[in-house]
């Protein structure tokens, strides 16, 4: 068979077709064949005032995961920080502790250069960690560009082609809203990349 690029991979996949991992010079780990992954991840884009959360789930034997919950927690401009922050907490705790979430997939803090926005998206991703800590869940932390290149293929994808292909992913055409996008692409990512 011949190389394919990223988008031919994507056009076969969606077909149907199967996709050599080894095709578009992809390693085995970053390939968009699932790898095996049984069980329920919580995704978790962190952030103050939108924190993207995606349940997916993964049965073996099925070819596409399953979208369980995806939601936006989204804390208005006038509520405090200390408000907001308890509002992440209850929201993933509400999750985590009614699903059978098996692992919980992260998206790392990103370089930011302003020391007080760093401040507040370390307090929204604390928020996030304290309510799965206390489940005793596992938590896996993905850089965004580990993320953009185990889902789309591409590091430096748009949050438009993340959204597309996330959706792909479920077999659907449908849109989520970015921030939820981004937390079921985390959780993808963690299903294709991680070894167990």
């Amino acid at each position: 068979m011949a190389r394919m690029n990223v988008r031919q991979m994507w056009k076969a996949k969606l077909e149907g077709r199967a996709v050599p991992a080894s095709s578009a010079g992809i390693p085995a780990g970053l390939s968009m064949q699932r790898a095996g992954y049984v069980g329920r991840i919580l995704g978790i884009d962190p952030s103050l005032r939108g924190t993207g959360l995606a349940l997916v789930e993964f049965v073996r034997g099925r070819g596409t995961p399953i979208l369980l919950h995806s939601e936006t927690v989204r804390v208005p401009q006038k509520r405090t920080q200390a408000e907001a922050l308890a509002e992440i907490h209850q929201a993933v705790a509400r999750i985590v502790a009614g699903a059978q979430v098996r692992h919980v997939a992260l998206e790392q803090l990103i370089y930011v250069q302003n020391v007080r926005t760093a401040q507040i998206l370390g307090a929204a991703r604390g928020a996030a960690i304290s309510a799965v800590a206390i489940e005793g869940l596992e938590i896996f932390e993905y850089a965004p560009l580990r993320v953009k290149q185990a889902v789309v293929g591409v590091g430096r994808a748009s949050k438009e082609q993340v959204a597309r292909t996330v959706m792909a992913h479920f077999g659907q055409t449908a849109r989520l809203g970015f921030d939820e996008a981004d937390a079921a692409a985390v959780a993808l990512c963690h299903a294709f990349t991680a070894r167990f």
